[in-house]
């Protein structure tokens, strides 16, 4: 030892300046249960995010049906809304004919047909019918107004339309019902196509005897010109349908509301200028009587002068 001995002594070494093989041991446990930890909580969240992004996706997936329910629903309503032309399309061909076939129409509605053993041919078109309730409307509003017909509630083209449209459907579709109950063949167009040109009577009849009063006119035209489109329609019917008894029933009918139609619009819109034509024609007409006049008061002197110069001059 004196001379500087280089022995080092094992035993005498402080173990706290290095680490173990323990120490490490320990601390890469410690390290690895660390990691694990993080690990476990980090799947944990994600569990968590999956669960919120899955009732997410399920609310979401919700809001799209019932979105497209919705647009399905508004495009469907907007298809009906869009499609009136494809149903004018559809009524097209009941108002595709010719100027010249519906003058002849109105002409053979005034002439009665002979032959009613084979059925008769019905136009199926409603342009010219349609024309005749217009017509028809004008000149009811016309008597209206020359008679000074008072509506009290309504207005008086209200009320024209009504009468005359009112008609047309409803007798049309009344005799339709008892034609099907008669077993008629004829369909809903064809009656009301022939009832329509049914109406070209009436129409001249009421134009004339709107403006020219006369009872005994009316009375001609309705008979003449009302009788000969009534007994073309009931010809038309006759020939359509099979057995006396349902012919009789339909066609005295169709007869009798259609000649009392014109009655009604006869008497019913002119009953004011009627009133006054049967007050100034009728026998018990009073007699004028003569009324009182006031005459001046003239003096004796201008009488007996007047009278002089008279004299004189004779």
């Amino acid at each position: 030892q004196g001379g500087g001995s280089a022995v080092i002594d094992m035993e005498n070494m402080d173990d706290t300046s290095g680490s173990s093989f323990e120490d490490m041991g320990e601390m890469h446990q410690r390290m690895k249960e660390e990691e694990e930890e993080e690990e476990g909580e980090a799947g944990a969240a994600d569990d968590e995010d999956g669960e919120f992004l899955g009732m997410k996706g399920l609310r979401g997936q919700l809001g799209r049906q019932v979105a497209d329910q919705v647009w399905q629903a508004g495009k469907r309503q907007a298809s009906k809304a869009f499609s009136l032309y494809a149903n004018i399309d559809i009524l097209r061909p009941y108002f595709d004919v010719e100027p010249a076939q519906v003058r002849a129409r109105l002409l053979e509605s005034m002439i009665p047909v002979k032959m009613v053993n084979f059925p008769q041919k019905i136009a199926g078109e409603l342009y010219g019918p349609l024309m005749l309730v217009f017509t028809l409307v004008a000149i009811l509003l016309h008597g209206m107004k020359t008679s000074d017909t008072i509506i009290r509630e309504g207005t008086l083209m209200g009320t024209a339309i009504g009468t005359c449209f009112g008609y047309w459907l409803g007798v049309s579709s009344f005799i339709y019902f008892l034609a099907y109950l008669c077993n008629a063949q004829i369909t809903m167009v064809q009656m009301l196509s022939l009832l329509g040109y049914g109406l070209f009577g009436h129409c001249i009849t009421l134009f004339v005897t709107y403006n020219i009063h006369f009872h005994s006119l009316f009375y001609i035209f309705w008979l003449v010109v009302g009788g000969l489109s009534t007994l073309r329609m009931v010809a038309v019917l006759v020939s359509r349908t099979v057995g006396h008894t349902q012919r009789l029933i339909l066609c005295g009918t169709l007869a009798a509301l259609h000649m009392l139609f014109l009655l009604y619009l006869h008497f019913a819109y002119h009953k004011v200028v009627e009133g006054i034509l049967d007050t100034l024609e009728g026998p018990n007409m009073p007699p004028f009587q003569r009324v009182a006049r006031d005459i001046p008061v003239v003096s004796n002197a201008l009488l007996n002068t007047t009278a002089k110069a008279a004299a004189l001059t004779m």
